[in-house]
């Protein structure tokens, strides 16, 4: 157990420093790691996926409160454009926490990895759009918030990956994309895990110190170290050059992708 502590406190770690770093919560990290963790555990492998995202969820909420919180001080997050995309957000949230209960674990794997592959493409090789106004109607944010809220959630990602690469088309510079990424995927993971904790109360296959979709030995130690890491991730996405950060972006999404597939 103390092991398997310490080596959820390097995922924590790592995610944290992801999260600041990109805006993407960190998910593109932790759920690989913890499928790895939790084979090596025995855990059933009907829930195993399930735990890895929902757990990545309650984890996310934690480590994108520091990362957002940090963004937000040094003025990297769009406040109109996260207001106006709330409501979609955390409908989504629900919605993909439901679908993703209801599809099985192999299946849910194989789309999560497909699912990278072909965003880390599109970014590195569309053109970077022009920093603008930060402009987008109503409906069209509050219809980009449920996309990305229901698939941050059904895979267990936060929303980065989605909502970095929206706002960019929206007008936002890189640098603001990441921070109000951030803080998207606050409420991305808070109603994201609730509905994981819910969906898999009294499963028959959990293992001990679970609640539904939750695993607390694997939440608590990854947040011990998320949080100052993503407070250093967050220092060094406001000093890299847009195009660098963009580019690391898609291949950090890419060889994550490659790994879960293969």
């Amino acid at each position: 157990m103390l092991l398997s502590f310490l080596y959820f406190a390097l995922v924590g770690g790592v995610a944290g420093f992801v999260a600041g770093l990109f805006g993407i919560g960190g998910g593109v990290v932790i759920v690989p790691a913890l499928l790895f963790a939790f084979a090596q555990q025995g855990i059933d492998a009907s829930v195993m996926t399930h735990m890895a995202i929902g757990t990545s969820l309650a984890t996310i909420t934690v480590t994108g409160s520091s990362s957002a919180f940090g963004h937000w001080q040094r003025g990297g997050v769009a406040k109109p454009l996260l207001v106006r995309l709330l409501p979609g957000l955390i409908a989504g949230a629900v919605l993909g926490g439901m679908l993703a209960s209801v599809l099985p674990a192999a299946q849910l794997q194989t789309l999560f990895g497909l699912f990278l592959i072909l965003l880390a493409l599109r970014l590195l090789f569309s053109r970077m759009p022009t920093a603008a106004g930060e402009r987008a109607g109503g409906l069209q944010t509050t219809a980009a918030g449920t996309v990305i809220g229901a698939f941050s959630a059904l895979f267990g990602v936060g929303g980065g990956v989605l909502s970095v690469p929206w706002l960019l088309r929206s007008g936002a510079s890189m640098t603001r994309a990441i921070g109000t990424s951030a803080a998207c995927g606050i409420p991305i993971a808070a109603f994201g895990a609730l509905t994981f904790v819910v969906t898999g109360y009294r499963h028959a296959a959990l293992p001990d110190y679970a609640s539904g979709f939750l695993y607390w030995p694997a939440f608590l130690g990854m947040v011990l170290c998320s949080v100052p890491a993503a407070r250093l991730g967050v220092a060094a996405a406001h000093r890299l050059p847009a195009g660098l950060l963009r580019k690391l972006f898609a291949l950090v999404i890419m060889l994550v992708g490659l790994k879960i597939l293969l």
